[in-house]
């Protein structure tokens, strides 16, 4: 009996222990230790709905992709480089398809920044339908308090092109960074109201998530009390006829927002449907899903106003003016080249020792 008590006392201090270090941001950032591709169970998120009828690439058994890489069998150099998923699509016909590591078609993996490129996206659905005017309006119309931050000068545009000037500490490996803060922390309003500027908007380029989870709350507010994952589900999922149900993680169960700088959770051929959309200037089978003009101005190779030419409107340029990719930590990519009707999806536990920017674009230019 004694031995059964020192049990049963073990497992409620651990579970004491588990839920106080799962309740604040450093002792979530202590339990979870860096991002992983199971985050997705980690955190609370608002639930995406397949469409009854979903849209499904077409097959065939003769795909063409490469034999190698490096003189490395291609499978076994996906997999030794840490690969659970890879998909090549070609003229909307899938050429190669494989899951590694015990993952399949079903498995869910979480976008990391490849979310920014999907609020890019939603920004663009918004101003299209009237609901954020331009991107040139200062970020303070829909974010007042950060006027007294010194942000009246800071702009849509900038904050979409990071080139905002903002201090952020991007560093997922310190606890009390920023990245850390508004990953595991359960107030990114909060967070976002305590921002503050390092240098003067539209002079400089600076990759930081900041940026993005400002347009996540320019977006919920200009949506006026519809939530940011219903807005996707209306404009995305359902038109493009998602073939599974997904979530967007949030910070908090009640009155969450959404995590616009990463936490897309979804899998391999959904994601590859956003890449289709652009690939189709903004087109779904015959319905203009965002505009095209908003399409060529996310993709477009532009270097005014501290701007750099491998980065626009939250997506990646690999080579300007002909492909761009969203993005994600661990190397989870959907890259799009349309003059040779390409998609390429990559989802991984983590990079590996691969480039695969210089992969992806040779994997182009072989078609």
């Amino acid at each position: 009996m004694e031995r059964k008590g020192r049990i049963i006392r073990f497992v409620l201090l651990m579970l004491i222990a588990s839920t106080l270090l799962t309740s604040c941001q450093l002792g979530r950032f202590v339990f979870y230790n860096f991002a992983d591709i199971k985050d997705h169970k980690k955190f609370q998120s608002r639930p995406l709905i397949a469409n009854t009828s979903p849209f499904h690439f077409q097959t065939t058994p003769s795909g063409k992709f490469p034999k190698e890489i490096n003189g490395t069998p291609f499978d076994k150099y996906l997999e030794d480089n840490k690969t659970v998923a890879f998909l090549i699509i070609r003229n909307d016909t899938i050429q190669y398809e494989k899951y590694f590591k015990g993952y399949d078609n079903h498995s869910i993996v979480p976008s990391f920044s490849m979310a920014k490129s999907v609020t890019s996206i939603l920004i663009g659905c918004a101003i299209d339908e009237g609901l954020i005017k331009s991107v040139d309006e200062p970020i303070t119309n829909y974010i007042p308090e950060l006027r007294k931050n010194g942000f009246d000068k800071v702009t849509i545009k900038h904050v979409l092109q990071m080139t905002s000037g903002i201090k952020f500490n991007e560093s997922y490996t310190n606890p009390f960074g920023d990245a850390a803060s508004f990953y595991y922390g359960l107030n990114l309003r909060k967070q976002i109201g305590k921002m503050n500027l390092k240098s003067e908007p539209g002079k400089t380029f600076e990759y930081v998530s900041g940026n993005t989870q400002l347009l996540g709350l320019i977006l919920e507010r200009s949506l006026k009390g519809k939530s940011i994952t219903s807005y996707l589900q209306e404009k995305l999922w359902t038109p493009l006829e998602m073939e599974y149900d997904a979530s967007w993680s949030i910070d908090r169960k009640r009155n969450g927002l959404e995590k616009t700088f990463c936490c897309l959770n979804a899998r391999a051929r959904d994601f590859a449907k956003i890449g289709r959309l652009y690939k189709n200037k903004g087109n779904w089978n015959g319905k203009q899903i965002v505009s095209q003009k908003w399409v060529e101005e996310s993709t477009k190779l532009d270097t005014s106003d501290g701007s750099v030419d491998y980065y626009q409107y939250q997506w990646w340029l690999p080579t300007p003016n002909e492909d761009f990719m969203a993005e994600g930590i661990l190397g989870q990519f959907v890259y799009v080249n349309p003059t040779k009707d390409i998609i390429i999806v990559r989802l991984g536990k983590n990079e590996g020792k691969a480039d695969w920017w210089a992969i992806f674009t040779s994997l182009a230019k072989a078609y």
